[in-house]
């Protein structure tokens, strides 16, 4: 039998299609930027570029933002997606500031400093691999309340990085940098890992709801900080470091409180077994009773004594 080839080429496109569709290559370009903006971070950090390393990790977090939210407008969010997205994110977000900030200053430290950025592109990793795991699992009491569980990787990033910024925001001249902030910088890595693995609540973006009355200010606030980012990068991504990480004690206020008034609005199943018992044992009892059965707590039934009529006289 004579098979058309133009026929197989049908069946392998149609396949193809089937496995990644056309609306789906858009978000995945973008992930593969993010992933090439990260690894070229790492290349400027070994050419000693850091400023410039630091801005192609920014970019790489805007767009690991817009990759998810492209897929879910054409909808086409795919599986492969998926896991695309969480590698690029290992690399970038990961192994990236990891070098990055070991080249710049945790190599004064020469073998502690080394363990603290393994344990940063270790921790994201598995911050990365927990989020994947629990993808299909329905009890996800974070997610549940709208928190996230842990700080996100791309967050991780920032956190560890923050020293640079500071550092390239205030340029302090008259301090001995590598010997007071190798340790600092270790510290802050070594907290940022942590944040990551940990099983915290902290703030979601997609559970934050703006007010019909504020969003015009929201937008300004928006545009004055995509200015701040353009005229002043590292003193603006210095601001945002800090004012998130401060955000996380909140934040477990919040779920806290959060799950007490899930706990009120929910009476506990004990409370409501008494009156339940109590019914089933009287509608036992009634049952019981009209079947003319007997049980050890019922009561007995006597039959009705009749008294004998009285004769007639003689």
């Amino acid at each position: 039998m004579k098979v058309d080839r133009a026929d197989e080429e049908t069946r392998g496109l149609r396949t193809v299609t089937r496995v990644l569709p056309i609306r789906a290559l858009i978000p995945n370009a973008i992930t593969l930027a993010a992933l090439c903006s990260g690894l070229t971070a790492v290349r400027f950090a070994i050419t000693g570029e850091f400023e410039k390393a630091l801005l192609a990790i920014f970019l790489a977090g805007v767009l690991d933002v817009m990759d998810g939210r492209i897929a879910r407008m054409l909808k086409g969010s795919t599986r492969f997606g998926a896991e695309l997205d969480s590698l690029s994110d290992n690399a970038a977000f990961g192994v990236a500031p990891a070098l990055i900030i070991y080249f710049w200053i945790l190599q004064e430290l020469p073998a502690f400093g080394w363990i603290v950025a393994l344990a940063h592109a270790v921790c994201a990793a598995l911050r990365l691999a927990r989020f994947n795991a629990q993808l299909d699992v329905d009890d996800q009491p974070h997610k549940k309340a709208g928190f996230l569980t842990g700080v996100p990787a791309p967050v991780g990033a920032g956190l560890t990085l923050s020293p640079m910024f500071l550092f390239y925001w205030l340029e302090p001249t008259d301090v001995n940098y590598p010997a007071i902030g190798a340790g600092f910088t270790a510290i802050v890595t070594a907290m940022s890992a942590f944040l990551m693995v940990s099983n915290l609540p902290t703030y979601s973006w997609k559970s934050v709801n703006i007010p019909r009355g504020l969003r015009l200010f929201a937008l300004v606030a928006i545009a004055m900080l995509l200015g701040a980012l353009l005229s002043a990068p590292f003193m603006t991504l210095s601001i945002i470091s800090l004012g998130y990480a401060a955000t996380i004690p909140f934040s477990i206020r919040a779920y806290a409180r959060a799950k007490r008034r899930e706990a009120v609005s929910e009476p506990p199943i004990s409370e409501a077994r008494p009156d339940a018992l109590a019914n089933e044992t009287q509608g036992d009892k009634t049952q019981t009773a009209e079947s003319g059965g007997g049980t050890a707590d019922a009561e007995p039934i006597h039959p009705v004594s009749q008294k004998p009529e009285p004769k007639p006289p003689a």
